[in-house]
Formats: structure tokens, C-alpha cells, sequence
């Protein structure tokens, strides 16, 4: 099995979403755009990207909404040294059609008091219906490492919660360590780095905003 010695992770850059939660009324979720900042932030990662790469090959999966496929192109990669496929299952997470802002914060406060992993939003998904789906692409990338010619390097151009699900599966994290972390911030990356003892470990954590808590501690 021909593993990669690196798995890339990278949240989209700022997009009009992040800036105006009123955009979501007029255009649907998978539509936003990345802004100037956005763009910014996106080419200012894809420099560290080319470094880290350099001239290596890299398999990339992007996320199919408008906002991660700018970010990809702002990277400025190689088009000869990478391999891209648009990835479904590494989509943001439904929160259902055309959003109401004031409902969208109300559900909010809502999922807030429940839980951010089992809240599920009217007419959307839970953060428990995107690990399942998430799960399903780690097994699917795990099948691509069988290719003896496999590159070196995974890139995984998505959103902010489908990353922390990612490791959380991948490292088999608790719901309550899930629920203790935040999400990166616009272009973050973080990165699984194969170590010499056959595990892969994370470059750095994800910033931890209170300490886990399970469920079923009261107080």
C-alpha cells in the first residue's frame, strides 16, 4: 500500500457567507463566492502549498461548491503535477434550501444547547449525517492508497466542520472531544503527517475552546 506521506487539509477562504449570513436568502449555500479577502487568503496558502509540495505529485479532492473550487484555483498548483476530482461527500454541511436568517439563527441557538454533532436542522443534516458521509470518502481514500503509484501527497480543499469530522474519524476522537474543538479559520490548513512509525499524526491541533465534556457528566 503505497500511503502518502502527507494529507493535506485546507477550509475554503473567506466567502460572502462568512461576511453576510443575509446572502443566503438571495443565493444558494453551494453558490458563494470566495470575496477579495477570500482570494487573498487562498493564494497566500497556496503559496505554503507549492513549497510543501514542491515538485511532488498531489491528489486532490475539492469539495463541489463554488467558494472551494475558487480556493483550488488560487492555490496556482501545477495542473502537471496534480490529479483533481471533485468530491461530493466532502461538501459543507446541509443546513436545507433557501435559509431565512433569522430562522438560521434561531436553529443556531438551538443546536448550540443540543449539541453541534446529533442537532440536526430542519430539512438538513447533523454533524453526525456528515461524519457518516465523511467516513465514506476516508474508506474510498483508503482504497486509493492501493495503487502502487499512488502520489505522495493528498490535498483535501473542503469546509471547516468536514475537517475537524475528518480527523475525529480518523483518529477516533469522541462526540465530546468533537465538541470542544472550533473550527479553522478561512484557508487554514492542517496536515496528517506520516511518521516512521507507520501513524500519522497532526502538525497542529485544532484550537480547543472549552475542555471536552460527554454528555452524560452533569455540572
Amino acid at each position: 500500500m503505497a500511503r502518502p506521506r502527507r494529507i493535506v487539509l485546507v477550509r475554503h477562504g473567506e466567502s460572502t457567507g462568512n461576511v453576510d449570513d443575509s446572502v443566503y436568502e438571495r443565493e444558494p449555500d453551494h453558490a458563494l463566492a470566495l470575496t477579495e479577502r477570500g482570494w487573498r487568503q487562498a493564494e497566500e496558502t497556496g503559496k505554503q502549498l507549492r513549497e510543501l509540495f514542491g515538485r511532488e505529485r498531489v491528489s486532490v479532492y475539492v469539495s463541489p461548491y463554488r467558494r472551494t473550487h475558487e480556493t483550488l484555483r488560487a492555490f496556482h498548483l501545477d495542473p502537471d503535477l496534480i490529479r483533481v476530482r471533485e468530491e461530493p461527500r466532502l461538501r459543507e454541511q446541509d443546513w436545507g434550501n433557501w435559509q431565512d436568517r433569522d430562522d438560521v439563527r434561531l436553529q443556531k441557538a438551538y443546536r448550540d444547547a443540543y449539541g453541534h454533532f446529533f442537532f440536526r436542522f430542519p430539512q438538513g443534516e447533523s454533524g453526525a449525517d456528515v461524519y457518516d458521509r465523511v467516513g465514506g470518502f476516508l474508506e474510498s481514500l483508503f482504497r486509493s492508497f492501493e495503487a502502487p503509484d499512488h502520489p505522495p501527497n493528498v490535498l483535501l480543499v473542503t469546509h471547516g466542520l468536514a475537517m475537524r469530522l475528518f480527523c475525529m474519524r480518523w483518529f477516533h476522537w469522541t462526540v465530546a472531544d468533537f465538541e470542544s474543538l472550533a473550527n479553522p479559520g478561512n484557508a487554514e490548513m492542517r496536515m496528517l503527517v506520516l511518521g516512521d512509525d507507520g501513524k500519522y499524526t497532526l502538525d497542529r491541533p485544532f484550537e480547543r475552546w472549552r475542555k471536552p465534556v460527554p454528555y452524560w457528566v452533569n455540572g
